[in-house]
């Protein structure tokens, strides 16, 4: 058979294979890929054989820091109020002062007879670093007026001071958790201390919780308790008298007891 022919019916059989679905040329002889084997190549061995292998890195200790401690140590080194501003303000093991803008420490006559304590910042506060600014903040000092109060005012017989439990503001104006209350307690404790006044008002649920251990604001307001061996009052918080205008009959009955007591 000349090369011509050869060719011919080689091309024949490769068409007859294309007919039969044959798609892809592997080879003439046929191979059994399970016996397969294939070869891992080695590691290469080491410039000194004799080498000992390096011993894996110790693990690094987490410490972990007591926040109410050190925010005892701290609140207790201040000397006055303005190192008890600059105390809080360094304080950085609450996590609520991440997402805050600023520190909300105090406002109103530190020298005054009147120390509120109110709750945590809302946005409004949280943007000027003032407690008791936007519509709750204009109520508070229509209810002082009533009764011949306010927190400008020049003297102390007269005028009112005022700071918060919580210095920052929750995300989504949350309630404190008990951790962030603990860690904020002493450095309340020791405002009160150094501001010194003849009676303390607690706005709110939360000042109910830090200073007295318990809350329910509805139940305690009017009643008079103590802190610190000064007389305290529970009262309504003016954003709770917003939302609800018809406890500002109680809210007065309040500011009238408050008004009686300092006389």
């Amino acid at each position: 058979m000349d090369s011509a022919e050869q060719y011919y019916e080689a091309k024949a059989a490769l068409e007859w294979q294309i007919e039969l679905g044959a798609d892809e040329s592997i080879g003439d002889v046929p191979l059994d890929r399970y016996e397969l084997v294939v070869e891992v190549p080695k590691p290469k061995a080491a410039a000194n054989s004799k080498a000992k292998p390096k011993a894996a890195a110790a693990p690094i200790p987490i410490v972990e820091v007591d926040a109410v401690a050190v925010a005892k140590a701290a609140a207790a080194g201040a000397a006055d109020l303005a190192g008890l501003e600059a105390a809080l303000t360094a304080f950085e093991l609450c996590e609520v002062k991440l997402g805050a803008r600023k520190t909300v420490f105090a406002d109103g006559n530190p020298q005054a007879r009147v120390m509120i304590i109110t709750e945590a910042p809302d946005r409004d506060e949280d943007r000027e670093g003032k407690p008791f600014v936007g519509q709750a903040g204009v109520l508070l000092d229509r209810m002082l007026a009533a009764i011949g109060m306010g927190r400008d005012g020049p003297d102390p017989a007269s005028a009112v001071y005022i700071a918060n439990i919580m210095p920052w503001r929750p995300p989504q104006n949350r309630d404190p958790s008990a951790d962030e209350i603990a860690m904020m307690h002493p450095f309340v404790t020791r405002h009160i201390e150094l501001a010194a006044p003849d009676v303390i008002v607690l706005m709110g649920n939360n000042p109910c919780q830090t200073m007295l251990g318990r809350k329910g604001i509805s139940r305690m307001r009017g009643i008079w308790e103590e802190v610190l061996g000064r007389p305290a009052l529970p009262m309504f918080h003016p954003a709770y008298l917003l939302r609800s205008p018809h406890a500002k009959r109680e809210a007065w009955a309040d500011l009238l007891e408050l008004k009686a007591r300092l006389t």
